[in-house]
Order: structure tokens, then sequence, then C-alpha cells
């Protein structure tokens, strides 16, 4: 069975974690989601969310005396290679090309990320 969809605070919650090489508290993921997002979340909210990201089993928490600790057991890419395929399927009409064209409408790509694509194209892989 997958994992459960993300709400776009749990979303933020994770991104906050990912974004950090260390395993980090409730207090900490508190500072870091309301710096990196423009919050005020209060700790208690933040708790919430990550109580439902360890029954989502997005996230795995380890206490050590009074502390709680968080560690993500997906990997952001693994998370974002299926949001891609959802999005790909939903809007996409699975038609790659498709999809990469609204992209690039919507964001625009620097001169190396259109070399990069070019490249993934030319070898049918990402070398990531």
């Amino acid at each position: 069975m997958g994992r459960l969809e993300l709400s776009k605070c749990e979303g933020m919650v994770m991104k906050t974690i990912w974004s950090s090489d260390d395993i980090l508290t409730m207090q900490e993921i508190t500072v870091k989601v309301n710096a990196l997002f423009h919050q005020t979340w209060k700790t208690q909210t933040v708790s919430t969310y990550l109580a439902r990201l360890v029954k989502k089993e997005y996230l795995s928490m380890e206490r050590q005396g009074r502390l709680f600790y968080y560690h993500p057991l997906i990997a952001e890419e693994e998370y974002a290679r299926r949001e891609i395929t959802k999005c790909m399927d939903m809007w996409g009409n699975a038609k790659t090309g498709a999809l990469l064209s609204a992209f690039t409408q919507t964001k625009g790509l620097t001169e190396e990320e259109r070399e990069y694509i070019r490249s993934i194209l030319a070898h049918g892989q990402n070398d990531n």
C-alpha cells in the first residue's frame, strides 16, 4: 500500500526536514519551518503535523530524554518523483512533452537547465 497524500502544511514540514543535514527536534523544526515558509506556527501546530507524518510513515520519531527527534523515512527525491509522476498522469495525459512544455512556459529554464534536459534526452536516462 502506498503512503497517504501529504497536505500542503505537511509538505512544508517535510521540506524543512529534508533541507537539513541533521536529525531535528520538534522545536528545531518549528523554528526552521517558520523561517523557511514565513509562518508563525506554534510548537503545538508543528507537533500535530509531525504526528500525522509519523502515522503516514513519512517520518520516524525517536525519544532521547525529554526530546523527540524526527528522521525522514522517504527521500525527498523519491517523493518528488512520485509527485511528478502523479502530475504527469493527471495533467500531462502521460505525455511528457506536453507537461515539460507547460512547465517551461510557467517557470522558464536557465540555459544550464536546458542543456541538462538535452543531455537526459540524448542519453535516455538521468545521471542523478
